[in-house]
């Protein structure tokens, strides 16, 4: 029977700046964006041996998360956390990716954020 696997790491507040937006203006300026990165991978190895090898580097899914904001630039958040989901799946022990990202007080001072949720299966799909 397949083990079903419940181990998490999650990296949360990580700030970016990019060029994203759908309104006038908004690309043609970097603007802050706040991500929250949740990875879920078989981390049994790394529990049961204390390698970091074993394990998902926190520096690494911070710093590709990172470089897709600020290297890239789309109209709709979702896209941008479909490119991070889709890059961190790349990752080999990484099975699900979810994806969280804020525009902080863009309106009126309130913060809109999406959320996007990948399988290492939805590699698969092509739009």
């Amino acid at each position: 029977m397949k083990r079903l696997h419940d181990d998490r790491i999650a990296i949360v507040g990580i700030r970016a700046h990019g060029r994203h937006g759908a309104n006038p203006g908004e690309r043609d300026a970097e603007q802050a964006f706040d991500l929250d990165i949740e990875v879920e991978a078989d981390l049994t190895r790394a529990r049961a041996t204390d390698k970091l090898s074993a394990t998902i580097d926190y520096a690494e899914v911070h710093a590709l998360a990172v470089r897709i904001v600020r290297e890239h630039s789309y109209v709709l958040l979702e896209r941008l956390a479909d490119e991070i989901c889709r890059a961190l799946l790349e990752i080999p022990r990484v099975l699900t990716v979810s994806v969280t990202i804020a525009k902080p007080r863009l309106l009126d001072g309130a913060t809109p954020s999406i959320r996007v949720r990948a399988t290492r299966e939805d590699l698969d799909h092509v739009l």
